[in-house]
């Protein structure tokens, strides 16, 4: 029997096919994107035409911008989903601990390779005894918790004690605030998942990075094969990983954009936490937000199985004022009732 399909944001065709309204007016805060991402600069005629001179440039590029030991401990892959797929079937199989709200590929690749799934609550110090691997998005989407690296580090020795693995997917760490375990990647049995999509705005490239020991990237790299990540993929990564000024430019606009989203929820009554890059909600109403923002064009993300609904950031002054207005619009009409 095939999979059940996993749901993600960005889904706006289908929005705009249940709802009727044309697939450019709508206004998609469905993902955690930056909106204004980064230009890309001109790609090279014989970057499109030849093919990708391996991975070793593209490997050193992303330690020295991750802060890795070396190119030795970094894989480059085409996107972090890429290597959430497979490296379960890597790992020895046993328990695996997911957060009950968390992106939703994991527990679906770990259940296919054998290993059962169970709960984790990232507020412990010490792991169930349980689990032999555990995997944490730091910041969480979608709930923007965060988890110290004293703590990460601490259940990474729980779990290295058992042969297990701690995979931590840092998508969304490039903004700050939140400890990155980039430069302990050394130690088996750690694996970092980092994409280029979420801050610098490049999610259709399909770039992303593996950070672990060389012994446990071999595994990964036998099994994805040659050619992970195209020419023209690579050419905007190691840009944009050159490009410091841009990125603290962009790390000071998404703290204020981030500051304001929460901002404007709160004024509607809607408590959320918040990364830079997206808020998130779990009032009861939640399902009654998204389903009257969609109404109007806009499209956020609705988490059906624990009731609560993430809003991205507008890219612009126009899109903001949109949202306000929408708000302002629907807010006071809301019930906590989810159709069935």
């Amino acid at each position: 029997m095939a999979d059940a399909p996993i749901v993600h944001g960005g889904n706006l065709r289908e929005a705009a096919r249940r709802h009727r309204i044309p697939y450019d007016a709508w206004l998609d805060l469905s993902t955690g994107i930056n909106p204004l991402g980064y230009p890309v600069p001109p790609v090279p005629a014989d970057v499109w035409r030849r093919l990708p001179d391996g991975d070793d440039a593209l490997a050193d590029c992303a330690a020295r911008y991750y802060g890795a030991p070396d190119a030795a401990h970094v894989l480059p892959v085409a996107g972090s989903q890429a290597a959430i797929r497979a490296l379960p079937a890597l790992l020895a199989r046993g328990p695996a601990g997911v957060a009950p709200l968390a992106y939703g590929e994991y527990a679906p690749a770990f259940a296919r390779h054998g290993h059962t799934v169970e709960a984790l609550a990232c507020e412990r110090d010490t792991l169930p005894a349980s689990l032999r691997h555990a995997i944490v998005g730091n910041p969480n989407n979608p709930t923007a918790d965060c988890v110290d690296r004293e703590r990460l580090l601490h259940w990474h020795a729980q779990l290295h004690a058992r042969g297990g693995v701690l995979i931590v997917d840092e998508a969304f760490a490039d903004t700050g605030g939140s400890a990155s375990l980039a430069a302990d990647v050394a130690r088996d049995g750690l694996i970092v998942l980092r994409s280029v999509g979420k801050f610098f705005g490049l999610a259709g490239i399909r770039a992303g990075f593996v950070l672990a020991a060389p012994d446990r990237l071999a595994g990964l790299r036998d099994r994805l094969g040659a050619w992970t990540v195209g020419g023209p993929a690579g050419h905007a990564v190691a840009a944009a990983f050159a490009d410091t000024s841009w990125q603290h430019a962009t790390r000071a606009r998404l703290a204020a954009d981030g500051a304001r989203l929460a901002a404007l929820l709160r004024a509607h009554g809607f408590a959320n936490r918040a990364t830079p890059l997206f808020c998130w909600s779990a009032d009861p109403r939640a399902y009654a937000l998204h389903d009257a923002l969609a109404r109007l064009g806009i499209w956020t993300r609705f988490f059906a199985h624990a009731p609560s609904v993430r809003v991205g950031l507008p890219g612009s002054e126009s899109e903001w004022q949109r949202l306000e207005r929408a708000l302002a619009q629907c807010v006071a009409g809301l019930t906590s009732d989810i159709p069935r």
